[in-house]
């Protein structure tokens, strides 16, 4: 198998106008398409991120709810590339985001931190 890098990363959202309005108005990833779709009573965002990824954002009613802590079995976290880490935290923090420390990569000595996002899912920012 040969693949040439991430397409999209699914992410299902407990409250979609919460959950949309921190990914595209505090994150700033611009929408590609919205979908709503009647029959299942449910939403797909698709959201740009960088040059060549996607986050699918999606709202189903009564979705089950998931265990999510970094350390837990399965997905663990997405990363975000940044160029200005304390820059990115302070205009985080500035939206009310809260962020933890921040830490250096012990194999690369980059910096980098997690924050949660309204469904407390776990994400990070990496410092370029």
């Amino acid at each position: 198998m040969k693949t040439t890098g991430i397409h999209h990363v699914a992410i299902i959202s407990s409250d979609y106008d919460r959950s949309k309005k921190f990914y595209v108005e505090v994150l700033g990833f611009p929408i590609i398409q919205e979908t709503f779709r009647a029959e299942r009573n449910s939403y797909k965002l698709d959201l740009r991120v960088g040059k060549n990824a996607q986050i699918e954002l999606f709202y189903f009613p009564n979705a089950p709810q998931r265990f999510s802590s970094p350390e837990a079995c399965g997905l663990r976290h997405i990363a975000f590339k940044v160029d200005d880490i304390e820059e990115t935290i302070f205009y985080l923090n500035s939206q009310g985001v809260e962020t933890e420390n921040i830490r250096i990569d012990e194999i690369t000595g980059k910096k980098f931190t997690f924050f949660k996002d309204p469904d407390n899912l776990p994400l990070e920012i990496y410092q370029n």
